[in-house]
């Protein structure tokens, strides 16, 4: 483990443009348990709604909603199936924009070594998963994203005012950002077709879910700082980081000591309060204010 680590280490410094460690405060408020997510694998915010996702015994996702101060759930289950078989089993990723076609990835791991992986981007009818509650027919198109190294995790962004469907790798070598063209995508079979692939920059490694700050231009890479435990915030200039072909970074935020396997995070409505979720059973669910 060691020796893995450490070169990991020199090369995420050798990635970095730049970094203001106290630029932006990222802090912990509290943490509640959502119960009947298995691991929690992601949040996904949606005009007020609030989707959770995760692996129970099959791939799913949850609605709920903030009350005041209260994350109460709406009584909504999709489940990720077609014909009552496990489709998307271990989601990554919810990109949604509202005007786009809606695409959810899935990351699955064929080793123990993490070096074999097979990465699944589906185009989905959001509307029509939220009517009928499962992927019958309204599973679109299903595409390999043989472009990935370790895994996948769509999240729309915005690059000289055209949407895109960005993705990143987890493992701990040769991570990239990239971007695909969501109207290619949609058709496409595979990642690797000609002009899916719009532009990309190299990161650090760990990555498990992006966030997007459509107002400040500004993509957050949702990390672990070790293999599976750990969190980080990674607060990056997208529009730097493509023209530089690396990420540019804003501020890093690695002072929430947990230990836990930290998933996703969204903010929740402004730039300020958010969601963290993990993997974990109990604490699954955590509040974070950022100061900028």
């Amino acid at each position: 483990m060691i020796k893995k680590i450490i070169p990991a280490a020199f090369a995420a410094l050798s990635l970095c443009a730049f970094i203001k460690s106290d630029a932006i405060d990222q802090k912990l408020d509290r943490s509640i348990t959502i119960d009947s997510l298995g691991a929690c694998q992601g949040i996904s915010y949606q005009n007020g709604n609030i989707f959770l996702y995760g692996d129970r015994e099959v791939g799913m996702v949850r609605k709920f909603k903030m009350v005041k101060d209260s994350l109460v759930y709406q009584g909504e289950e999709y489940k990720l199936t077609q014909k009552g078989e496990d489709v998307i089993n271990h989601p990554t990723g919810i990109a949604y924009n509202g005007s786009g076609p809606t695409f959810m990835g899935n990351s699955i791991r064929l080793n123990a070594e993490g070096t074999k992986w097979r990465a699944v981007i589906y185009c989905i009818d959001w509307k029509g998963l939220q009517r009928t509650h499962t992927l019958d027919g309204n599973l679109i198109n299903t595409i390999e994203d043989d472009a990935c190294i370790q895994g996948t995790r769509p999240e729309y962004v915005k690059y000289e005012g055209k949407w895109y469907v960005a993705t990143a790798d987890y493992g701990d070598h040769g991570n990239e950002v990239r971007l695909y063209d969501p109207e290619k995508l949609k058709k496409a079979s595979k990642t690797s077709e000609p002009g899916v692939l719009y532009k990309k920059f190299t990161c650090t490694p760990w990555v498990q879910n992006l966030h997007w700050i459509a107002d400040k231009g500004v993509l957050v890479l949702i990390q672990n700082k070790i293999e599976g435990r750990q969190w980080r915030f990674t607060y990056v200039d997208l529009k730097k980081s493509l023209e530089a072909g690396k990420q540019v970074v804003i501020s890093q935020v690695d002072k929430i000591d947990r230990g836990d396997e930290l998933e996703g995070f969204s903010f929740i409505g402004n730039d300020n309060k958010g969601i963290a979720v993990t993997s974990s059973r109990k604490n699954n669910v955590n509040f974070t204010t950022t100061s900028w």
